[in-house]
């Protein structure tokens, strides 16, 4: 349909020109025929004009139907973002930092003597799309505690939104709290059965989603990490499968306190070579360690059933994992002790539950960390934002066989570590978060004895971890 403007206007000027325009005092000199003459050359000239303005209007239009609708570039609250006018091809420009700080008020011993420190834990652009409708892709390195690493980089296909395909590095679907989102985290430091789970590893998976994620399925082939690994090589030809099935029966129900309810249970398979994994404390100091002769070799396993409840602003989230891998001690048999082969069952659970006090929805997370403040900060204007509470016990244990066969020491390693955590999160905006945890840990084994023989339980650690996280 083609604009008017340009005519209408012409139109109005010839209008106004014509009644407005000031006439000469009629005197007994006045002659009628060049008055007449002078007003028809003046209609004349404004006719030429209107011809020419609406001409011009004409080109336009064309010269805008040639183009074709045109890309949009612009920047809110989801990023920078450049994108063509159907958003078949999109390009976004995102990234979070996350600033850490640790102090310790106990846990001082000879195997761990833990410093006070700053230091930035994450720092990751993220460049995210879509090309051609259908395909999707995401790129994320890491630039935090003085190290590069890449951490996403995939591609998704979802033409099908029930069998979707996603190819590259990403997260392992498995653990509930891993595959959290870091922003979203309700504590700065996951809880223990993230440290028995994998992490981000390389591979393709099949996934979709059922009725608005009323079931999710992933099924995938990844190169295989240890525990709490995540890499971008193999060293093996061996390969884990992992499958993860997940509900949330009530999604779409009006009965609004089970809508936020999930359950979900995952596991992986495979057959590994390499180094097994060290377990942590929330104060990342190292409570467990195998010999340093002891590799993974042979059939290992992960089971894990997990859930979440969030309703309105009460949430909670139960994991258990269990972690089997068959280990051999390279330096061979002694017997009775060192056998070659054992296979460790290791083990690993939490609960966690938390509310926000100021009254918003609590929920699993999303890229801006799951609760946005009805009123952000801004003092000047008497509001300060949303504030969270939250408590957590999480356990690991490690198998008896692995101390009994010499696979790992109690003078050094620790058999279980319990911790308890509690927290306060303060969302200024949806983008900014701060957070404090005090967490308190506490070991079965861990400390040398007097004797060779003997050991004694690792003293307990207490630290406060606080975090300020700034998300775009």
């Amino acid at each position: 349909m083609r604009t008017m403007h340009g005519p209408a206007t012409a139109a109005g000027l010839v209008l106004l020109l014509l009644l407005g325009s000031p006439r000469s005092a009629r005197t007994e000199e006045t002659n009628p025929e060049d008055e007449n003459r002078a007003l028809r050359e003046r209609v004349e000239s404004l006719e030429q004009t209107v011809s020419l303005l609406k001409r011009q209007a004409e080109v336009k239009e064309e010269t805008d139907a040639a183009k074709g609708l045109q890309p949009i570039i612009g920047a809110g609250p989801d990023g920078f973002f450049l994108q063509s006018a159907d958003k078949s091809y999109q390009i976004r420009f995102r990234g979070y930092l996350q600033a850490d700080a640790h102090f310790f008020t106990s846990g001082d011993n000879a195997n761990s003597n833990p410093t006070n420190d700053f230091y930035m834990y994450r720092v990751r652009p993220i460049v995210e799309g879509t090309v051609a409708e259908y395909f999707d892709f995401k790129i994320m390195p890491d630039f935090g505690q003085g190290k590069v690493v890449l951490q996403d980089a995939f591609l998704n296909m979802h033409y099908w939104p029930l069998a979707q395909v996603q190819i590259g590095k990403f997260k392992e679907p498995f653990g509930l709290e891993r595959l959290q989102s870091a922003t979203s985290l309700t504590f700065i430091n996951r809880a223990y059965p993230t440290q028995l789970s994998p992490n981000r590893d390389v591979g393709a998976m099949l996934w979709g989603q059922w009725g608005d994620g009323l079931v999710t399925y992933q099924l995938g082939a990844f190169d295989g990490v240890p525990d709490y690994g995540s890499t971008d090589a193999d060293n093996n030809d061996g390969k884990d499968l992992a499958a993860r099935l997940f509900f949330q029966p009530f999604r779409n129900s009006t009965w609004e306190p089970l809508q936020g309810l999930g359950l979900g249970f995952a596991t992986t398979v495979g057959d590994e070579n390499g180094t097994p994994a060290s377990y942590q404390t929330q104060g990342l100091q190292t409570f467990f360690k195998y010999a340093s002769t002891v590799q993974m070799s042979g059939q290992r396993y992960r089971l894990s059933p997990q859930a979440y409840w969030y309703w309105g602003p009460f949430g909670l989230m139960f994991e258990w994992v269990e972690s089997s891998t068959e280990l051999r001690n390279e330096r061979g048999p002694r017997p009775p002790i060192n056998p070659a082969n054992v296979r460790a069952d290791n083990t690993a659970w939490q609960i966690a539950a938390s509310y926000v006090l100021t009254g918003e929805n609590a929920s699993y997370g999303s890229s801006y960390g799951g609760i946005v403040p009805r009123e952000p900060f801004a003092p000047a204007k008497g509001t300060w934002g949303a504030f969270q509470v939250a408590a957590r016990f999480s356990e690991l244990d490690v198998d008896n066989a692995v101390f009994d066969d010499g696979f790992a020491s109690l003078r050094d390693s620790a058999k279980t570590a319990r911790e308890a955590t509690i927290g306060l999160n303060w969302y200024l905006n949806r983008f900014v978060k701060w957070q404090i945890n005090f967490g308190h840990t506490w070991f079965d084994g861990g400390a040398g004895g007097s004797q060779a023989s003997t050991f004694h339980d690792r003293p307990a650690e207490n630290v406060i971890v606080t975090r300020f996280q700034l998300v775009y």
